[in-house]
């Protein structure tokens, strides 16, 4: 076994490589960890792209356009990004996968039918569906790993509880580049082949200690400040529940499982992605990286958007009652166009089709909780807002994304602190930005450098041509 292992990570080279986790390894027939599969696929994956870029590495997606530049490179083709891609019609896949297929496919915790965010990260970084056995010692590594340092507790704690539980979150987790393996390591002259071990190591650190971060500042902001500690036995998203304060409740646990694994990825072009790969590419750690994610994460136009539906739906019902006609409905909608504002959760930069995050949140709901008021209203709205933005010519894309659904799911079961929100998207966009943070140091990635021009350069660039 031993020997088996030193082939694999090449031990005597680096010792962090072979600090897998063995811990709960005991037999010569067990399947591999996540850190050893991933070991076996970088050659492969790093070959992979030397023959795309000797194939194809002058070709040229199209013409870049003025437009293009000033509407915030919209559209424009300029990062690699393998976790997920999202298609116009199809929306968003993971490795391939839609989240149909993930919800079939993904191991889901016993006696319940959601899948378990552990596996959903296991495939964005290997492109493959893990066993339940697999998924089961992720969830006993990251529960493992889950303490955070004292210093960082005393952080959160002295945070008045006025100031936003997203820069209480982001704080916290950029404090924890104290404990960087990839920093130290680097510090140390570590070889370049070497990095993504020690990203490894970060990423799964980072991940593990999210919830207890996350439930510190909910408990401090929101309720007593007092934290059950992280139960071994239970996966990731029940020891989040539990902290949160919503353990005993197993529909809302599911709903986290759910919840985590739909919003964990979305390409890498949106804010959070792209700001996480773009701080990783200077080489800074996993838990700078991601804690810049955060700050553009909390920007109202990417994290904010769920709460600012809820918002519109409850003023909507405060003014024209529960279980309202459609006609008030409709008049309504129109109100809010007309008075030159938008309808929140509807549309999207790239899908034209209704989000598939938005249909399994709606499953979601019509099997748990097919009688609350808000969620029959999100329902009805459902059936007529997309018919009156096209009518109006206010969208492209007239139909629902995730953000048209998931606040009002979150407030049935309780958790109605609507500034706490946007941390749930973060925990869960964590999976996402962290096994591109990986990849990218496995395959060398470079230090993003994208040319940029001034508009006077623009001017004088194009001056008397067509």
């Amino acid at each position: 076994m031993v020997a088996a292992l030193r082939n694999v990570f090449n031990v005597s080279r680096s010792p962090l490589l072979a600090r897998t986790s063995i811990r709960f390894s005991s037999t010569a027939s067990r399947q591999l960890t996540l850190k050893e599969r991933l070991a076996e696929l970088i050659p492969t994956e790093i070959e992979k792209v030397k023959a795309i870029r000797a194939e194809h590495g002058k070709k040229a997606f199209g013409p870049v356009t003025v437009d293009q530049l000033y509407g915030g490179m919209r559209g424009l083709p300029a990062l690699i990004w393998d976790g997920s891609v999202l298609d116009p019609e199809d929306g968003i896949r993971f490795r391939g996968k839609s989240i149909d297929e993930c919800k079939s496919l993904l191991p889901a915790a016993p006696g319940g039918s959601e899948p378990l965010p552990e596996g959903l990260f296991w495939l964005l970084l290997t492109g493959e569906i893990p066993s339940k056995e697999q998924v089961a010692e992720l969830s006993r590594d990251w529960a493992a790993r889950a303490e955070i340092p004292d210093f960082v507790k005393e952080i959160i704690d002295r945070c008045p509880p006025t100031l936003h539980p997203m820069s209480q979150f982001s704080m916290a987790v950029t404090a924890l580049n104290h404990d960087s393996a990839f920093a130290k390591a680097y510090q140390d002259g570590v070889s370049k082949k070497e990095y993504w071990g020690y990203t490894f190591e970060d990423s799964m650190d980072l991940i593990a200690k999210l919830p207890n971060i996350a439930g510190r500042i909910y408990r401090n902001v929101f309720s007593d400040g007092k934290l059950p500690a992280i139960d071994n036995s239970k996966d990731y998203s029940a020891n989040l529940a539990t902290l949160l304060g919503f353990g005993d409740n197993q529909a809302f646990v599911e709903l986290l499982r759910l919840y985590i694994t739909i919003h964990t990825d979305h390409e890498g072009g949106n804010v959070s992605a792209h700001t996480g790969k773009l701080v990783g590419s200077a080489l800074s750690d996993p838990f700078l990286a991601f804690g810049a994610s955060l700050n553009g994460l909390a920007g109202p136009l990417h994290g904010l958007a769920n709460q600012e539906v809820l918002l519109w739906l409850r003023k909507m019902q405060s003014q024209i009652g529960e279980n309202a006609t459609d006609d008030a409905v409709k008049s309504y909608v129109w109100s809010t166009l007309k008075s030159g504002q938008v309808v929140p959760g509807y549309g999207h930069a790239v899908l034209r089709k209704t989000d598939p995050r938005y249909t399994a949140q709606r499953e979601f709901a019509l099997k748990n909780l097919p009688n609350d008021p808000l969620f029959k209203l999100v329902g009805q709205i459902y059936d007529i807002v997309p018919g009156i933005l096209l009518e109006a010519g206010k969208a492209k894309n007239p139909w629902p994304n995730v953000d048209a659904h998931s606040g009002v799911l979150l407030t049935h079961y309780g958790l109605d602190q609507m500034q706490f929100y946007t941390v749930l998207f973060g925990v869960s966009r964590a999976f996402g930005v962290a096994a591109q943070l990986i990849w990218d140091r496995a395959l060398g990635a470079p230090l993003e450098r994208p040319k940029s021009y001034s508009s006077e350069a623009i001017q004088k660039m194009f001056k008397g041509r067509p």
